[in-house]
């Protein structure tokens, strides 16, 4: 009989794929079990498979101080094992220990002292089938419940198919994945699907979880990742590497927005999703029981990915803070609507895929936002107060708001124009300084050439003065001589007050130029020259 039942050990190993030490160590404890429950029975016994091919019971005696020791330190084991489980669980253990229920440590007995004696019952044939068919039933079952536990396991976030088998309005919903049971939970569904006995729908592997009864497989049709699965069947591109979805977002049951990039030139990744015709996202949809899906290129332009990722609208202008990381879109007026979409739907799921906090203003928002902005500077006598002060390309102030400190916002190019200012006022102080300095030069030139003048003048009258002294002219003509110097004189000294006047206007006028200048290329560093080769969504 033993023979038969090794010989049917091995036909399961081969078939279940159940190692065969695994079930003979298995059926030798229910064995022993059954053993201990026959009249008679031994206190110490063991089953072991002999060279026959049959299992013998032999009973152990070993010394009497040996198994006292060995039954103490099992009991203490035991109560040990107990204490923790009462830790971590918080509930009280009230079991009673008896020495028979007590595993001996038979490995701290040396050899010599142990003494095997075969103590077969005569019937222990019949004990033996009856025990091998329910331990290798149990067996079976528990292998192919790790089996198949161990297969679906690695299998969370795979796409499946399956046929519902139970399904209710409010109830869950069970799925026959061929091997297992699947359940697809209230939770777990889209709202406005229904699910008929008999059809065939995919799901996603949400959880795995161990259970008495073998794996339960928890499946999904609300993950975004149902949508990057399906378009991974549908397009050969995406399952090649091609193209790659870089992102996913979705309101189930009623819109999704998706990414793609393509990783070879020549593939449009939108295209390629799209497929001829549309057939391809017409798949995914179906399946989605008609939710609708936008494509979206990937871009590494956060502006021009915001302003594609609100499709299906048109977006006029997106103004960007990388630091804050929002991002207002300025759309036409009657795009308003249709940008921000049902409940704010449309703009959600853009700033889901995105990564960024999206203001939507129409037009007539954003120019009514900047005229009061420029009216409440314009009366605080300050330009644009706390707003950042570039001039954008199109002639319109950035409506970012500016840092603390500075009068541009966090937007690089923005900021470095804080260097082109610090240069002008750099340029102008130079300009002020050389003009005081033109301004003394001519001062003092000025001052030298009415003192020349003047002693000239002096000169002249003292030898007036000497010659009518020595009686070579009358009183009358050294007063017309005196006369005559001091209108030359006088002459002499406005003609060069009236020079030195005109040197300073003209310096004044040559510094007012350059000062003029050195501002007007400042004036012309703010203006943000953007790329316009995407008309509809210029780079702020």
């Amino acid at each position: 009989m033993s023979q038969e039942i090794i010989e049917g050990i091995q036909t399961i190993e081969k078939e279940k794929g159940i190692e065969e030490g695994i079930l003979i160590s298995a059926l030798e404890d229910a064995l022993l079990a059954a053993y201990k429950k026959t009249p008679g029975a031994g206190r110490h016994a063991e089953v072991k498979l002999d060279s026959d091919g049959e299992f013998r019971v032999y009973g152990i005696q070993i010394p009497q101080e040996v198994e006292t020791r060995l039954v103490e330190d099992a009991r203490e084991a035991r109560i040990q094992e107990l204490e923790r489980i009462e830790e971590e669980t918080g509930e009280r253990q009230h079991t009673l220990i008896t020495d028979e229920d007590l595993d001996l440590d038979w490995s701290q007995v040396p050899p010599d002292q142990i003494v095997r004696t075969d103590v077969t019952p005569d019937d222990f044939g019949r004990i033996a089938a009856q025990t091998a068919k329910q331990v290798i039933q149990q067996r079976i079952r528990e292998a192919e419940r790790a089996i198949m536990y161990e297969e679906y396991v690695d299998r969370q976030g795979e796409v499946v198919t399956g046929i519902v088998q139970q399904a209710g309005d409010r109830n869950n919903v069970l799925v026959d994945l061929g091997r297992v049971e699947a359940l697809l939970p209230r939770s777990e569904q889209v709202d406005g699907e229904r699910y008929e006995q008999g059809s065939r729908i995919k799901a996603v592997i949400a959880e795995v979880r161990s259970g008495t009864k073998g794996p339960q497989v928890i499946l999904s049709r609300r993950d975004p990742e149902l949508i990057r699965a399906l378009f991974e069947l549908e397009v050969p591109e995406i399952a090649d590497g091609l193209v790659e979805i870089r992102g996913v977002a979705r309101e189930p049951g009623y819109r999704s927005k998706i990414a793609v990039e393509s990783h070879m030139q020549g593939v449009d990744p939108v295209g390629a999703c799209v497929g001829p015709r549309g057939s391809r996202v017409r798949m995914v949809v179906s399946e989605l029981r008609g939710e609708k899906i936008d494509i979206i290129p990937w871009n590494t332009e956060p502006a021009r990915f915001v302003a594609k990722a609100l499709s299906p609208a048109r977006v006029r202008e997106v103004y960007i803070d990388d630091e804050t990381r929002e991002a207002t879109v300025i759309v036409p007026d009657d795009q308003l609507a249709l940008a921000i979409g049902k409940e704010g739907l449309n703009a959600r799921l853009a700033t889901r895929l995105t990564g960024w906090k999206i203001d939507i203003q129409s037009e007539r928002e954003f120019a009514q936002a900047e005229a009061d902005a420029a009216f409440a500077g314009a009366a605080d006598d300050e330009e644009y107060s706390g707003r950042c002060a570039a001039i954008l390309s199109n002639g319109k102030r950035c409506p970012n708001a500016s840092l603390q400190g500075s009068r541009y916002c966090g937007v690089p190019a923005h900021q470095s124009l804080v260097a082109t200012e610090g240069a002008v006022a750099e340029a102008v102080a130079e300009e002020v300084e050389a003009v005081a300095e033109l301004e003394d030069a001519i001062e003092e030139a000025a001052t030298e050439a009415v003192a020349e003048d003047l002693t000239a003048a002096a000169v002249l009258e003292a030898v007036v003065e000497e010659e009518l002294a020595a009686g070579e002219i009358t009183p009358g003509e050294a007063e017309e001589l005196e006369k005559a110097i001091e209108e030359t004189a006088a002459e002499l000294v406005a003609e060069d007050l009236a020079a030195a006047a005109v040197l300073e206007a003209v310096v004044e006028e040559a510094a007012e130029a350059i000062v003029e200048d050195v501002e007007a290329s400042a004036e012309v560093g703010d203006v943000l020259d953007e790329d316009r080769s995407d008309a509809d969504t210029p780079l702020h």
